[in-house]
């Protein structure tokens, strides 16, 4: 064989190596991991959103708590995800607008719970996965302060992060996708379902005489002409995840200040639509709605019993729904307001708020 002939075999064989080395290193695809075990009840259902390039693990969930509460993953090192998003408020912030990095957020923060039967996030259902949702406010120039790029190459260069990269994707190598893929895994683990309803529903709880009359009108639709009184709430709400993937204009506006889903699909049968959030744990969630305008359930009552604002885009199950026989409004007494309210307390879940699961590990570590 002549040398040069030999030489390009050896040359091409060592581009193959080397790109096969490139490969493996930045493979999104986790190594040598073990299953995390993703415990929920039968009645949430078995649609999970889980991709196969990015199974839960046991190491990738813990590197994505790691990454959920680590500030340095900001330009100013004093905001992480876990600043908007507090374990002890059911993962909200307990503001109208969270503070980013030079100015408030645009929108509420959402709650972080039961992820894994969600397919499109933010409000505007803008992220489809919660991996892409994950890099959009590491990616944004007011929330975190665009420092992706830069907080890739700060990690890497810890004596910490390279290790736990290799035991979560079988690389020390620190990358945006793994961030947020790590991210993403802690974040299906935030399962809340084991609120009194929850025991209620496993035959563990007995409702009071309020909390039964309040679930009762949660889940009846209004309708006037069966003498059926209801707050027609479980239309939108009415899972046992206590939410639908829907968008809806819930009337807050006749001309709504915010566009809604319509910035994100150019059509304006969307305008003012928002995502349908859950109501579980709803109680430790306040403000309320996408500008948090309402800053108790009373008020949440109020707006949909007696100031509902309409327009071309209000959804159709806000419309002509009264109790009372050519009544103009839901229509709810106070006692009934209040026996919702008792319903909605109902949801809050304590184990998920103070599972050590979910907390801050760096605290552990210090």
């Amino acid at each position: 064989m002549p040398i040069q002939s030999h030489y390009k075999k050896l040359t091409l064989l060592l581009v193959l190596v080397t790109a096969a080395i490139f490969i493996a290193a930045t493979s999104a695809v986790p190594v040598c991991t073990d299953p995390y075990k993703l415990e929920y009840p039968d009645y949430f259902g078995n649609r999970i959103s889980i991709p196969a390039s990015n199974p839960t693990t046991r190491q990738g969930v813990y590197l994505g708590r790691m990454l959920f509460y680590e500030t340095r993953l900001s330009s100013s090192k004093t905001i992480s995800c876990a600043s908007c998003h507090q374990q002890k408020l059911a993962f909200t912030d307990g503001k109208a607008f969270s503070a980013g990095i030079d100015r408030p957020t645009r929108r509420n923060a959402m709650s972080l719970k039961n992820l894994l039967w969600v397919r499109n996030f933010f409000w505007d259902g803008r992220a489809k996965g919660l991996e892409a949702q994950a890099k959009v406010p590491l990616g944004d120039p007011h929330e975190m302060g665009n420092y992706l790029d830069r907080a890739v190459k700060e990690l890497q260069k810890t004596k910490l992060y390279p290790g736990l990269f290799r035991e979560a994707f079988g690389t020390p190598v620190v990358t945006a996708d793994r961030i947020a893929m790590a991210i993403a895994q802690f974040e299906r683990t935030l399962i809340s379902a084991n609120s009194n309803y929850d025991k209620y529903l496993r035959g563990q709880y007995k409702p009071t005489d309020h909390e039964l009359s309040g679930m009762e009108l949660f889940m009846n639709s209004a309708d006037a002409g069966k003498n059926i009184r209801g707050a027609s709430c479980a239309q939108c709400h009415g899972t046992p995840k206590m939410y639908m993937e829907l968008f809806h204009n819930n009337g807050l506006d006749s001309v709504p200040k915010d566009l809604g889903r319509e910035e994100l699909t150019g059509m304006p049968n969307d305008r003012g639509r928002f995502r349908v959030v859950t109501l579980r744990n709803i109680a430790l969630t306040a403000p309320y709605m996408h500008d948090g305008r309402f800053k108790n359930l009373q008020q949440v009552l109020d707006h949909y019993n007696e100031h509902i604002q309409p327009s071309r885009t209000l959804s159709l199950s806000l419309v002509n729904r009264p109790n009372d026989v050519g009544g103009k409004s839901l229509g709810l007494t106070a006692g009934e307001k209040s026996d919702i309210i008792s319903f909605l307390n109902m949801l809050t879940d304590s184990t998920f708020t103070n599972n050590p699961k979910f907390s801050d590990p760096h605290l552990i570590q210090k």
